[in-house]
């Protein structure tokens, strides 16, 4: 669900540089709100089965994965029948979740960035590039670790498991604690407090 948010991110951006007289009345509060539940309901309906197809399946090996969660394919792999079907379902998955919006993510950039170095002046396009730069920190900081954590679990055998565990750590456990910092650090006054804490702080 979380690169479904970021797509909507997107189009947010695409709109408001693309077509920024219209943003207000195309972005209003019903359309917000219609694209959250959209995006919730196509997370749970992919995703939702995915114990179902877990409890089906016999286990006759050990049930200790070396993860920090329960994360699908790590299950399936302890499973001793064939589970070529569920790999399948599990790619699918993927792809239509983050997969597919990410390439909808590139889509709008590709829209964006054509529209900014359409600009007549370099102080507009500067201006402008600036006001997507903490979106694109949230999807370097989301897609990176999920990409990495997403292969090595079905292509990279070889990867050490402690590097793979601390990899699908972060990526749990870091966009959350900074995406209010990325968001924040461009409203000045929280900016400031920031600043006069950090420099306040004696070594």
């Amino acid at each position: 669900m979380a690169s479904g948010f970021i797509l909507a991110m997107a189009f947010d951006r695409y709109i408001a540089i693309c077509n920024p007289l219209r943003h207000f009345t195309i972005m209003t509060h019903k359309v917000i709100k219609n694209l959250g539940l959209a995006i919730v309901l196509h997370g749970a309906l992919l995703f939702s089965p995915q114990p179902l197809m877990l409890q089906w399946l016999p286990y006759c090996k050990t049930n200790i994965i070396p993860h920090t969660y329960c994360e699908f394919m790590a299950v399936i792999k302890l499973a001793c029948a064939e589970t070529r079907i569920y790999r399948i379902y599990s790619l699918t998955a993927a792809f239509l979740t983050g997969g597919l919006d990410f390439i909808l993510i590139i889509c709008s950039y590709i829209a964006i960035l054509y529209t900014i170095f359409s600009l007549p002046s370099k102080a507009a396009r500067l201006k402008t590039l600036g006001t997507c730069g903490s979106h694109v920190c949230v999807i370097l900081v989301a897609y990176a670790p999920a990409f990495f954590s997403f292969l090595t679990h079905r292509f990279g055998h070889r990867v050490a498991p402690h590097t793979h565990i601390f990899v699908v750590n972060i990526y749990l456990l870091v966009p959350p604690m900074v995406n209010p910092l990325i968001y924040g650090i461009r409203t000045k006054r929280i900016r400031e407090r920031f600043l006069q804490g950090f420099t306040s702080l004696k070594f």
